[in-house]
């Protein structure tokens, strides 16, 4: 990962409205590095919209500089703009395809647009169709089509250009489950494949979780937070994004199961672990049991995987004496994972 692919520099947004002025974006500085999967998540109405639509010129800021692969975006024009945009790509939620035109027709309309003879261009579409594994589609219609396939043709017309740059504006929140898996590794692939810039926008921790290497977390038009997705994991500062990570690592479920068990165990502590890489392949529990004198259950354990490594939640439920448990959740505390005492609220 190499030197700033986009840098965001004072930028605020506001928008006239009825109601008078609406900050959108609010003083956002930001660095993203070439070659890197920067995720942006927020719930609706953060700004994170608006802002990703400042990369590629949709929106113009009120104040501040957005620069993408050495271009100011925000003061260009006319044909510099339209170059930039070559350069910036964008995949949509609801797919935006051309619903007239076959799945090769729909590919080869940026290369149309750009000047692209015949034969060249439908060398290009080839490629661009093997590179997201929609071979024997070519000819289908958008409506024939499912809709992680339809994505997929959204992704290939987006690389159609060679673009430096790809924007994904809550690409996969349309689709199962399955299928956003199966979006989100064809995504790591091409970033991998061609070095491009991947910036995804999402209200979807796990799609962070999957695919980020940093994230920026958006409230009220602020980035609030800012890491590596595993640090955000392992030490959340901020409450939306505690509730954030908790979507990944805590579905409601477990913590229905979790409350259920504080009325179900009347002494001893409930614990919550969380151990991060090296830490989750160490004999923690073992040598609780034998070197503390506490009756230690398993209730509860997750393992996920990040693009920087693994990341688990472990429940357990410690008895024994008052002094027994306050020296076992003491031992817990030197080793380099994090402990959360859970009580009875």
């Amino acid at each position: 990962m190499g030197d700033s692919m986009i840098s965001i520099k004072n930028v605020r947004k506001i928008f006239s409205t009825k109601q008078g002025p609406l900050t959108a974006v609010d003083d956002v500085n930001l660095e993203i590095k070439d070659g890197e999967i920067f995720g942006i998540i927020g719930y609706s109405g953060a700004g994170k919209s608006t802002l990703i639509r400042m990369l590629n010129g949709l929106e113009i800021p009120t104040q501040g500089s957005v620069t993408v692969a050495g271009r100011e975006v925000s003061t260009i024009k006319g044909g510099e703009l339209r170059k930039a945009r070559q350069e910036i790509s964008m995949i949509f939620q609801h797919f935006n395809l051309l619903w007239s035109r076959t799945v090769s027709e729909n590919i080869a309309f940026p290369l149309e647009i750009a000047g692209i003879k015949g034969p060249e261009r439908a060398k290009r579409v080839n490629e661009l169709i093997r590179l997201v594994g929609l071979e024997g589609r070519e000819n289908a219609y958008p409506s024939q089509l499912s809709g992680g396939q339809k994505q997929r043709v959204g992704i290939a017309r987006a690389l159609a250009n060679k673009p430096k740059v790809l924007l994904c504006d809550e690409a996969t929140s349309a689709l199962d489950p399955q299928t956003t898996d199966s979006i989100l590794d064809l995504l790591v692939d091409i970033n991998k494949r061609l070095g491009l810039t991947i910036v995804l926008i999402t209200h979807e921790m796990h799609v962070i979780r999957k695919i980020c290497n940093r994230v920026a977390v958006m409230e009220n038009g602020r980035i609030v937070e800012l890491g590596t997705v595993l640090e955000v994991f392992k030490n959340p500062q901020k409450p939306i994004t505690k509730r954030f990570v908790r979507q990944v690592t805590e579905p409601e479920e477990t913590r229905e199961t979790v409350a259920h068990l504080l009325e179900h165990y009347h002494s001893g502590r409930i614990v919550q672990l969380t151990f991060i890489g090296d830490a989750a392949e160490q004999p923690i529990i073992a040598n609780l049991i034998r070197d503390c004198n506490v009756v230690v259950n398993i209730l509860q354990g997750k393992i996920s995987q990040t693009q920087s490594g693994s990341y688990g939640t472990l429940f357990i439920h410690l008895d024994g004496g008052q002094d027994e448990i306050q020296n076992a959740v003491d031992y817990l505390q030197r080793q380099n994972i994090g402990v959360e005492v859970i009580t009875n609220e």
